[in-house]
C-alpha cells in the first residue's frame, strides 16, 4: 500500500508500483512510512543499509505521529499506487487521509519539510476521454483527473498548499512518471512496433535511480509548495517525438524540442526549481535500432 519516509531526515513507506523506486530512495536519502506500511527510521543523518523499521497504518493519525515524532523531514510515498487495486471509494479514502495525517503530523512535530508523491496521472492519463490540451505536457496544463486516484493526488496537491500557508512548511510534491528500474528495459522493443501501447502517457518513464534524486533535491530545494513533473529526459520509444505526436495525435498542439526523443513529460520546471537532470536512460542499456 504505500511507503514513506523521514530523515534526520527519515520514515518510509513502501507500496507496490513504487516498491522500486523506494529501493533507491532509501539508499540516497535514508528511510520510509505508508498507509500499512513498515516505517523505516534512522537517527542519524548517514541511512544505515538495513535501518529498523516500525509496522505502521498511517490512515491512524496516532501511528502516523508515532512515525514521524523526532524526525527532521519526511519524504512521503505510502500510497495504494493505482487505480484497479481496490474499490475506487477505498483509494480515494485511503491515499487523501494517509497523505492528510502525514501533513498534519508535520505539522504538529514541526519537521522542517515534506516531501511526498504526486503523480502525473493528475495530467489526464489515459487520455482517453480527453486528449492533452498542448504537449509537452508541463505544471501549468489544466488538470484533468480521470480516476479516484488521480482525483485524491490532485486534491493533495492543493492541500499541500494550505498547509504550507498556515505553517510555512516547504511541502513538494513529485508527479512522478511510470518508474522503471533496469531489469525493466528489457520491455521496451516490445512497445517500438505500435506507439499506441504506450501513448497513455504519452510514451514516458523515469528510471527509479533518477526518482530518488529527485527526492534528494526537493529536501534541500528553496522551494515553498510546488509540485513538479518528474520524469526521464527521453521517451520509451526509438522513434523521434514529433513522429509519434504526428501519428497518435495529431490534432494536438505540439511544440517541438530541441532533441528528436525529448520527453514530451516537460521537466523544465524541475530542471530550475530543484535542479533535477535526469542520468538515466533505457537508452544506456539496450540498442534503440
Amino acid at each position: 500500500m504505500g511507503h514513506s519516509t523521514a530523515r534526520k531526515l527519515s520514515p518510509w513507506q513502501k507500496s507496490s508500483s513504487r516498491a522500486r523506486a523506494e529501493r533507491q530512495v532509501g539508499q540516497s536519502c535514508g528511510p520510509c512510512s505508508s498507509t500499512t506500511t513498515t516505517c523505516s527510521r534512522s537517527t542519524s543523518s548517514r541511512p544505515p543499509s538495513r535501518p529498523p523499521s516500525l509496522l505502521a497504518d498511517l490512515t491512524e493519525y496516532g501511528q502516523t505521529v508515532e512515525c514521524l515524532a523526532g524526525q527532521d523531514a519526511v519524504v512521503h510515498l505510502a500510497a495504494i499506487p493505482a487505480s484497479g487495486i481496490h474499490t475506487e471509494e477505498t483509494t480515494f479514502r485511503t491515499n487523501i487521509l494517509s497523505t492528510y495525517n502525514v501533513f498534519e503530523a508535520a505539522r504538529l512535530l514541526g519537521l522542517r519539510r515534506v516531501v511526498w508523491a504526486s503523480s502525473e496521472t493528475i495530467l489526464g492519463l489515459p487520455f482517453e476521454r480527453e486528449q492533452p490540451a498542448y504537449v509537452p505536457m508541463d505544471e501549468e496544463h489544466p488538470p484533468l483527473p480521470q480516476s479516484s486516484y488521480a482525483l485524491a493526488k490532485l486534491l493533495s496537491e492543493q492541500m499541500a498548499e494550505h498547509f504550507n500557508r498556515w505553517n510555512g512548511i516547504p511541502h513538494v510534491g513529485l508527479r512522478f512518471s511510470n518508474i522503471m528500474e533496469p531489469h525493466d528495459y528489457e520491455s521496451f522493443p516490445s512497445y517500438w512496433a505500435d506507439p499506441n501501447l504506450r501513448r497513455w502517457n504519452l510514451w514516458g518513464y523515469v528510471d527509479a535511480r533518477d526518482v530518488a534524486e529527485s527526492c534528494r533535491l526537493a529536501l534541500e530545494a528553496d522551494v515553498g509548495a510546488e509540485h513538479f513533473i518528474v520524469a526521464a529526459a527521453d521517451t520509451v520509444m526509438n522513434r523521434p517525438s514529433r513522429e509519434l505526436m504526428a501519428e497518435v495525435y495529431p490534432a494536438v498542439s505540439y511544440q517541438p524540442t530541441a532533441g528528436d526523443f525529448d520527453t514530451l513529460l516537460s521537466i523544465e520546471k524541475a530542471r530550475k526549481l530543484l535542479g533535477y537532470e535526469p542520468m538515466w536512460s533505457w537508452r544506456d542499456h539496450i540498442a534503440a535500432a
